[in-house]
């Protein structure tokens, strides 16, 4: 089934399980992930009976280093990249929910932004989500030249930062 993308405005680059989303299935969005699959939550035990599994399913398969769309395609995007690589999420639940980084990961952030403004439409808005478990918010933005407007930062030990973008 080809997938028509002519119809969606926004863009989320590396879905996951779709976390932060009010409606997980917005049509004016296009989900797309380097990855799909299901992790089973309900092992029979009391904390975990009837929890339904995590699912990452994008309505596209995409690599966010390098996207398979044209230049100016999208009015809005979300880059939620993977920010563990070592650590906390280097197995299990962290590392399916939010994907892994490996030790080109400056390169790969560096691409994906580069990717992600080069498909944004002029006047677009990128909305950057990271989480500072690992990496600073400071050596992430040394890999783009694009200059953040303004930015929300929740959490005390492992803060996660929203950051505002205009094309």
């Amino acid at each position: 089934m080809q997938l028509n993308t002519e119809d969606k405005k926004i863009l989320d680059a590396c879905c996951g399980t779709r976390m932060f989303w009010f409606d997980k299935q917005d049509e004016r969005v296009l989900y797309t992930d380097i990855r799909e699959g299901t992790r089973v939550i309900d092992v029979g035990t009391k904390g975990t009976k009837g929890r339904k599994p995590k699912v990452v399913a994008p309505d596209k398969l995409v690599d966010f280093r390098d996207m398979t769309f044209e230049d100016n395609s999208f009015h809005h995007i979300v880059f939620d990249p993977p920010h563990f690589y070592k650590g906390a999420g280097a197995t299990g639940r962290i590392a399916f929910d939010y994907g892994l980084l490996n030790e080109t990961w400056k390169e790969d952030i560096k691409k994906g932004f580069s990717e992600c403004f080069r498909v944004l439409k002029p006047n677009g808005t990128l909305i950057f989500k990271w989480c500072e478990a690992e990496i600073p918010l400071k050596e992430i933005l040394k890999l783009t030249d694009k200059k953040p407007l303004y930015g929300h930062r929740s959490g005390k030990k492992a803060q996660t930062i929203w950051v505002a973008f205009f094309n």
